[in-house]
């Protein structure tokens, strides 16, 4: 029986040599679907991987609390849409949630910044010393500023990586040298470690930060002192995240009097949340572009197919001769299912090798991590050798059913 299935395999290969041009063109569609299916999912999967690493240098088991999400008039605004959020409420979560380990503020405005003759418009943010303990900042030069820096309105600045490539020439050390903000000079004391984009895009290098009570009281200004754009906390271990969110939530509702029946006005995110949305949208893009990719293997299949009804044509003399001298109808469909399946299974072969070279390419050319999963990899032969069977089998199933008188017959 061995014999007889490497002896159709060895028969399959020379009659598709026949016709190399004919069966080179047919597996152009299952090597365009294999390709594509491997080089899409390894960008996709760069994608989620590049998007851990953004959502990871946001800090540790970051909490994210924004102001707003109020109902105006009967419309719920976005969050960041009101002043509800204030220097207080961060200290007293510091006190009532004992799963934080720590809480810190900010709040921020696009200024122009100078530096001799030299002026470019940054984010300016104001924070809290512990901010840059919660977000996992450090240096590459320098340091940070202290509490006691904050409690005096001490003007000192650390800078972003994009802000001192902008501003000074390379190699030069800003920190000691004076910039200004809204006119009012600030010595720059630390450079702060390159962080790349955030989740959603933004150049997390593009920034300075400076105290809070600076921010507020000489440069940004405020409604009233002590309010905030946002709150910071963060918890020792990943899984306090969820009861803290809790905590933060009633916290929050006793502090600002809120009613069981009025909504929040704040919005909670955690650094997870934030993950498991960056994560879905690739998941979604991904499934997209695999779909996509996949409709190249069914038109290979169509192509398959339709060779192979020629074949049949071409071939009914020799299928009633092979009848004649005792093929039964088993052989003859098992021998075009050989040819279908050949055909998938060397262009799903030469669609792996374009796949991993097209996914290399991009990487290269485009700067796009890809990463080659083993796993796409197999499904996609494995798929391309099921598109050969399936489509493979109407044809074969038509040569079987040949009448061998009349295929004898045939000119």
């Amino acid at each position: 029986m061995g014999s007889f299935f490497v002896l159709t395999v060895f028969t399959a290969f020379r009659f598709l040599n026949r016709n190399r041009l004919r069966s080179g063109l047919t597996t152009v569609g299952i090597i365009i679907g294999v390709g594509s299916v491997i080089a899409m999912v390894s960008i996709g999967e760069g994608a989620k991987f590049a998007i851990q690493a953004q959502v990871a240098s946001m800090g540790t088991n970051m909490i994210l609390i924004l102001p707003g999400a109020t109902s105006v008039g009967g419309v719920r605004g976005g969050s960041g849409g009101a002043v509800t959020l204030t220097v207080n409420d961060a200290l007293d979560l510091q006190k009532k949630v004992p799963t934080l380990h720590e809480t810190g503020w900010a709040k921020r405005d696009v200024m122009q910044i100078v530096y001799g003759n030299q002026n470019v418009n940054v984010p300016v943010n104001g924070i809290s010393p512990t901010y840059l303990t919660i977000r996992d900042w450090s240096f590459t030069s320098g340091g940070p500023f202290t509490e006691g820096e904050m409690e005096t309105t001490s003007r000192v600045a650390l800078l972003g990586q994009t802000v001192v490539d902008n501003l000074f020439v390379p190699g030069e050390d800003p920190v000691g040298k004076m910039i200004r903000i809204r006119n009012v000079p600030f010595r720059i004391i630390g450079v702060l470690a390159p962080k790349g984009q955030s989740p959603t895009g933004n150049d997390q290098d593009d920034i300075i930060f400076i105290p809070f009570t600076t921010a507020e009281r000489r440069v940004l200004g405020t409604q009233f002192l002590g309010s905030v754009g946002a709150l910071f906390a963060s918890t020792e271990r990943p899984e306090d995240l969820p009861a803290a969110v809790e905590d933060i939530q009633r916290v929050l509702r006793d502090r600002h009097r809120l009613q069981p029946d009025q909504p929040d006005d704040f919005t909670i995110r955690t650094q997870v949340d934030i993950g498991k949305v960056q994560e879905g949208t690739g998941e979604t893009l991904t499934i997209m572009m695999f779909s996509v990719a996949s409709i190249s293997l069914l038109v290979g299949g169509i192509g398959i197919m339709n060779i192979l009804l020629v074949s049949v044509t071409e071939r009914t003399r020799e299928i009633g001769i092979r009848m004649a001298v005792g093929a039964k109808r088993r052989h003859i469909l098992i021998q075009f299912l050989a040819e279908a399946m050949t055909l998938s299974m060397v262009g799903g072969l030469l669609g792996v090798g374009f796949g991993i070279l097209g996914a290399q390419a991009t990487t290269i050319v485009a700067g796009w991590p890809t990463i080659i999963s083993f796993e796409a990899i197999m499904v996609a032969f494995l798929f391309s050798a099921a598109v050969g069977l399936i489509f493979g089998i109407y044809p074969a199933n038509k040569a079987a059913r040949l009448n061998p008188i009349d295929a004898l017959r045939y000119e």
